[in-house]
């Protein structure tokens, strides 16, 4: 792992019980949690791990965004999915091979969390609520890895790259006057990675839209406008729709993350 500039665990901008690992936990476990982390700021571009390392380290973000690539055997890179604060990333190799699958890159300037192999046992055995965590987000990361799958075989590019928008505008939005603003910065080789599609498809697809109004991009940040009417279509989704953590689509804001492959 690239060297970080330590901090002091109070300069996290998460609270503990704002990251999915420790959920529901008592304050008295919260304060051991705490007592075994490690937190470091980590420049923007900065390699947290690569694929094919090995993994000695549990990892949560706490502030910031975070690519996550995988790299094929004749060199290509893709997107497969995006941390946003909160969430958890590069624990699941603890419990298998020990040999993270993917590259983790930080998208910004963001805080990283971090617990040792051993330490991350110990708190588990002491506090099961954190394995049923660690059970809870394993599991809908797997569905979604699924359904990213078939997306992949049964939609086009337009409606992938629907999906792809609307499903980090659920993991990482902001409510704002326009509609909901994304707050990981996208460049256009970011979305047509992520939906599994060709740089010059994305840009121009996403520029058709901005035009239409279903969107707005300032530099490196993409706002789904609210108002969407059935003379602005958006890759097939329904007007007034949001894609939700387990793909369904679903009246209203959408809420929670939805992590695309299984880590």
């Amino acid at each position: 792992m690239q060297a970080f500039t330590s901090m002091n665990g109070k300069a996290a901008l998460l609270r503990l019980e704002e990251l999915e690992l420790f959920r529901s936990l008592p304050d008295a476990a919260l304060t051991t949690v705490r007592a075994a982390m490690q937190v470091d700021r980590v420049a923007s571009g900065s390699v947290v791990f690569e694929q094919g390392e090995r993994a000695s380290r549990a990892f949560a973000l706490g502030s910031g965004s975070i690519r996550i690539s995988q790299t094929g055997q004749e060199g290509g890179q893709a997107i497969v999915r995006f941390i946003a604060p909160g969430e958890m990333f590069g624990t699941v190799p603890l419990f298998t091979d020990h040999l993270f699958p993917a590259n983790a890159i930080t998208a910004e300037s963001s805080v990283i969390l971090s617990w040792s192999e051993q330490g991350l046992v110990d708190l588990m055995t002491s506090y099961p609520a954190i394995a049923l965590n660690v059970i809870h987000v394993l599991g809908t990361r797997l569905g979604e890895a699924q359904e990213r799958m078939r997306e992949l075989a049964t939609l086009r590019a337009e409606q992938r790259l629907a999906q792809a928008i609307l499903r980090l505008a659920a993991q990482a939005g902001s409510n704002c006057p326009e509609g909901t603003a994304i707050t990981i910065p996208l460049r256009r080789k970011d979305i047509a990675e992520y939906a599994g599609t060709t740089l010059y498809t994305a840009s121009r697809t996403l520029a058709t839209w901005e035009k239409a109004g279903v969107l707005t991009s300032r530099g490196q940040y993409i706002t789904v406008c609210q108002r969407r009417s059935k003379s602005r279509p958006f890759g097939g989704v329904k007007p007034g729709h949001r894609v939700t953590c387990r793909g369904e689509w679903r009246e209203g804001v959408a809420r929670g993350p939805l992590p695309p492959a299984l880590m």
